[in-house]
């Protein structure tokens, strides 16, 4: 492959895969290099074959697990035995490349006969993905067991019966699986309803699905959607959405957050990041802004005094309007704030319901403490949702002043305007997630964008 298809193809196929990644030059190589190696300072060292004499250079803030650099290493002896078919169709290549991507993320969790059952289910559910059933799409699950196969007498293979109309109604892919042996022959049908406690990282209506699934067995759900989910090793590990497969690189995008190391951050951070998860895969809009330390006052500015939940927050806004009004060119300030004015009585005099009833159920909670679906939900609400460096929700549904002083604009402009204060989290109804933080220059950026 040449160069400069080798770099088109690490941006446009790699790179993706692996959130917070990027291309950080090359180095030389010999004949003795490895294709793909673990390299200095979180990075890993690819180059397309062992004859050529270069390596690029791929980093992220996080070292890179050994399964993301067997699964590189994969993905370039399945590119390379593609380009030795001398195809000229730049298309067609294209598509086989997709397919190679599937292939790959398969191998570097199994091999041999497993991966080909679990790439063999994957047709069967893309092929369901594109049907009905009595007029309405399907979800099924698919449990692959990598350490069992079942004897002779068994001989119904997932071949035989997932394309048949009966299999629409075994499953639903959330508590009624399926599962089959390495081979592919059915051994029997499971009900997670009652799964045992186990540390995961998945979508909250996963977690079931996701604790079942340990180094052990392969989890395979289709959505109703259309989308494919893989789970291994307790976590969601891959999924194919809007047509592209996609690697979920938790702890890396937990990392991305913050900088603060602190054990409450590192709580914060993970409930911050579950909460995106969770409205991803609950196809709902939502904007999250976490705080930087030294930048509550700044971001307090352009939030609605009548958006807040905190009650400290609502006295350091408090001031912070009392000042601006008292100032000789508000002499026309119509102020309905006194200085002892409580926050309670704030709420009752101006009737703002929706503060006070998100204030009674958080009943002081800090974020990491609350439960999953309820944050899930409250992070639903149309505005943002911003949380303070300690935890603390300032605000729920709040309607900000983006950059041009007005109020309102959309979800994008709005997590852009705050991450300049810390991070903001977008995610979009069709399940994206975008990260954006400002730079040392104070430029916002986007750090990761997943799904």
């Amino acid at each position: 492959m040449e160069k400069t298809h080798f770099y088109e193809f690490v941006n446009r196929m790699i790179l993706p895969l692996f959130t917070g990644s990027y291309v950080a030059g090359e180095i030389e190589s010999s004949s003795r290099d490895l294709e793909v190696a673990l390299g200095k300072g979180n990075s890993v060292l690819l180059k397309p074959t062992k004859s050529d004499e270069y390596r690029v250079i791929l980093k992220r803030g996080q070292p890179f697990k050994s399964f993301e650099v067997n699964l590189i290493k994969t993905i370039l002896e399945e590119v390379s035995v593609l380009a030795e078919s001398n195809l000229e169709n730049t298309v067609y290549i294209q598509k086989l490349q997709n397919v190679v991507i599937e292939k790959a993320l398969i191998d570097s969790i199994t091999s041999d006969i497993a991966s080909e059952t679990i790439i063999g289910i994957i047709s069967s559910l893309e092929r369901w993905a594109t049907r009905t059933y009595e007029g309405a799409n399907v979800s099924m699950g698919i449990f692959v067991n990598l350490a069992t196969i079942a004897d002779d007498t068994k001989q119904v293979n997932y071949s035989e019966i997932m394309d048949r109309e009966f299999f629409a109604r075994i499953t639903d892919g959330v508590s009624a699986f399926v599962e089959f042996d390495r081979k592919g022959t059915l051994i029997g049908y499971t009900n997670l309803k009652n799964t045992k406690s186990a540390p995961t990282i998945s979508p909250y209506i996963f977690d079931r699905v996701a604790r079942t699934c340990n180094d052990k067995r392969v989890g395979i759900v289709l959505t109703t959607r259309g989308e494919i989910l893989i789970f291994y090793a307790r976590q969601l590990m891959f999924a194919k959405r809007n047509g592209k497969w996609c690697v979920y690189s938790h702890d890396e995008i937990i990392r991305l957050l913050y900088t603060n190391v602190s054990y409450t951050a590192k709580q914060i951070r993970r409930a911050i990041y579950n909460t995106a998860l969770d409205c991803s895969f609950g196809y709902m809009g939502a904007c999250i802004i976490y705080l930087n330390k030294d930048k509550t006052k700044e971001a307090l500015k352009l939030i609605n005094i009548a958006d807040i939940i905190s009650e400290s927050h609502f006295e350091e806004k408090k001031q912070m309007e009392l000042a601006e009004a008292n100032k000789l060119y508000n002499l026309n300030n119509t102020q309905v704030l006194t200085e002892d004015m409580t926050f309670e009585e704030y709420l009752t005099k101006f009737n703002f319901i929706k503060a006070k009833s998100i204030r009674n159920i958080i009943a002081g909670k800090k974020l990491y403490e609350l439960d999953r679906k309820l944050l899930e939900n409250l992070v639903g609400i149309d505005g943002a949702t911003v949380v303070d460096f300690d935890g603390s929700i300032i605000a729920v549904g709040a309607i900000l002043k983006i950059e041009a002083g007005s109020l309102g604009g959309g979800r994008l402009a709005a997590t852009k305007g705050m991450a300049k204060y810390g991070v903001g989290i977008k995610v979009s109804q069709d399940g994206i997630m975008q990260g954006f933080s400002a730079d040392k220059h104070g430029k916002v950026k986007q750090i990761f964008n997943v799904g």
